[in-house]
């Protein structure tokens, strides 16, 4: 991954206000991107998401990627290829949080192991997913790649 751009948009988002940052994957298999469902007792409690998280004090967008996609499904990123764009938002703590949205490739895309999510699905891009406005527009910024 770019480092001048995680830089750039690490520093934007401190410029901005922004109080947490989040990084979210779309990791594709054949024609399918992976998507997580929220536990029902959970902040947005039910929604489907990208694999995402926080990005810990001192790590990188990149690293939290990585991190974070192996956290949420058991899976390895091989590759960090491009990046989608990012949305705001307020956090379940009531912080200004900016996910930070990247295309990856995993090394495998089996098994699938749950560790903070109810489900999972694999959804076809030509389907209309279960997510929110933010997350639809990101999967549209991955289909015009």
């Amino acid at each position: 991954m770019d480092s001048v751009l995680i830089e750039r948009l690490t520093a934007e988002a401190n410029s901005d206000g922004i109080q947490q940052l989040v990084v979210g994957a779309v990791v594709q298999h054949t024609d399918r991107v992976l998507l997580l469902q929220r536990p029902e007792d959970d902040f947005m409690g039910g929604i489907w998401e990208l694999p995402s998280g926080k990005v810990e004090l001192g790590e990188s967008l990149d690293e939290a990627l990585v991190r974070e996609v192996r956290e949420e499904t058991g899976l390895e990123v091989a590759a960090v290829r491009n990046y989608l764009g990012s949305f705001d938002y307020r956090s379940g703590s009531g912080k200004t949080a900016r996910q930070f949205n990247f295309a990856v490739n995993v090394a495998s895309d089996d098994p699938v192991q749950l560790q903070e999510h109810d489900a999972y699905a694999w959804t076809a891009l030509t389907e209309d997913p279960p997510v929110t406005d933010a997350v639809r527009q990101v999967l549209a910024a991955y289909q015009s790649l």
